[in-house]
């Protein structure tokens, strides 16, 4: 993604202006995501966070499918999205990230997350999700966040 094919929504998060994932945002200040990715996230009507990217041959394995480390990657992003409203301009650490791969994926399919925060209290907020290709389940998984203190 070049820098016209974003704006700006604060210093880290910028909205995307074209392409295939125009009206979505992206953490551009986040180089290993960038890398990794890049990943975008958007919330529905209702407030959800959702996460996508789309499979490239630099995502796969030596067998063809996507690496393992690239879905927890991914998710280890998207818990994020998730809990947005929960972490109230907090800056958060993942304490547990755990997967059970269900299916492979592979090049050219569109990878999803939608997930929830099912617990939030003081400093930490438990998250669960699942991630599809092309709506096919790939990868469920669980995590822990804890806040570490207020953005500047």
């Amino acid at each position: 993604m070049s820098e016209d094919q974003a704006v700006s929504i604060d210093d880290r998060l910028k909205l995307v202006t074209e392409g295939e994932f125009a009206g979505w945002s992206t953490w551009h200040s986040d180089a290993f995501e960038q890398r990794a990715g890049p990943f975008y996230e958007r919330h529905d009507a209702d407030g959800r966070g959702i996460a996508a990217f789309r499979a490239e041959p630099r995502h796969m394995n030596g067998g063809g499918f996507m690496h393992g480390g690239c879905l927890m990657t991914f998710a280890d992003s998207a818990i994020f999205t998730f809990a947005r409203d929960a972490l109230a301009g907090d800056h958060a650490v993942t304490v547990n990230l755990s997967g059970d791969f269900l299916d492979s994926a592979r090049v050219g399919e569109l990878i999803e997350a939608t997930g929830e925060v099912t617990r939030a209290g003081g400093k930490t907020i438990f998250v669960r999700g699942i991630a599809t290709a092309d709506g096919r389940p790939v990868l469920s998984f669980t995590a822990i966040i804890k806040k570490v203190g207020k953005r500047d």
